[in-house]
């Protein structure tokens, strides 16, 4: 079975599906699915996303008998109404030196709080954090992209201290001469920190997927740790075995006409041909549909125009 995991239908508004795509959603099987989308894709065991444990073993094979935070480089643009997330990790092009570079004067700023921070990799930075420390809620860096700053860092009691070390960091990362050097090649500055993935090695990752192609972190770093084959979102389908549970990752897809050519009809098709058993539609919305060869006989059932259309 291949799944394709889509955004909330709401975003395509009322773009039009082909007739192909209307009539297999409404001559498939209809269900809703209880919870998020992730947690029906990994079981993680304790409950929760600890990504920078999972990709701090992956990097350096020790997250063991610790808690991390991921402490990635950022860059923050200050504008009229206070500041935004502009890019993160690596979009901002680092390479060992110039991460080295950059971490040499937040070590012992981070070293007193009693957060060892370091960089098994340029753009994947950690601080090391005592079991059991109490954490704010922090918020994915894909999610605070674009947004208001102010509105996505942490916040309580806990959120303070954070909110503290990071004014700190950054005017660390502000006076540093390599991002005068950046500023200079016409480079995004490295002048901010993003926290976040926080937590400890589950003691378990399961999934029911052999293979999951996708770009967001949380979901291959993990992922991967279950014994998952991950790997980047192809552009479009491209023909690969059919007869592995696989899943595609499309919930940043905004444009209906793009997903129905390089994603709906190539592989419809392949559900009408019989060399694929079943396809999947996961919205993030929750609503789900299972396209299977022998619906083609549910004839009478008037095919769908667009996602607003989708009953449930």
């Amino acid at each position: 079975m291949i799944t394709l995991l889509l955004p909330s239908r709401e975003r395509f508004g009322g773009q039009r599906l082909s007739q192909d795509t209307g009539r297999a959603l409404a001559r498939g099987d209809h269900s809703a699915r209880a919870g998020d989308a992730l947690s029906g894709i990994l079981d993680v065991l304790p409950r929760g996303w600890p990504v920078a444990a999972a990709s701090r073993q992956r990097d350096a094979g020790d997250a063991a008998h610790a808690c991390w935070l991921r402490a990635d480089p950022a860059y923050v643009r200050p504008d009229i109404n206070g500041a935004r997330l502009l890019s993160y990790g690596e979009a901002l092009g680092l390479n060992t030196a110039d991460a080295a570079a950059l971490l040499k004067p937040l070590k012992p700023l981070f070293g007193d709080a009693g957060f060892p921070i370091d960089a098994p990799a340029p753009s994947r930075w950690y601080l090391c954090l005592p079991q059991g420390a109490k954490l704010p809620e922090f918020t994915a860096p894909e999610q605070a992209l674009g947004a208001d700053l102010f509105d996505e860092l942490p916040q309580g009691p806990e959120g303070r201290r954070w909110r503290a070390l990071l004014s700190e960091a950054q005017v660390v990362l502000h006076n540093h001469p390599l991002n005068a050097q950046r500023a200079a090649a016409g480079l995004a500055p490295v002048n901010s920190l993003w926290f976040w993935g926080a937590g400890s090695l589950p003691d378990r990752v399961q999934s029911s997927f052999s293979r999951i192609a996708s770009d967001d972190e949380t979901l291959t770093t993990l992922a991967a740790l279950g014994g998952v084959n991950v790997a980047a979102k192809p552009a479009s389908w491209n023909g690969g075995a059919t007869s592995a549970n696989a899943l595609y990752d499309l919930r940043d897809a905004r444009d209906l006409a793009v997903l129905e050519g390089q994603w709906f009809a190539p592989l419809l098709k392949a559900v009408a041909d019989g060399s694929l058993a079943q396809l999947r539609f996961e919205f993030d919305d929750g609503a789900r549909y299972d396209i299977a060869r022998t619906q083609r006989w549910r004839f009478w059932r008037r095919p769908l125009t667009s996602f607003v259309n989708v009953a449930g």
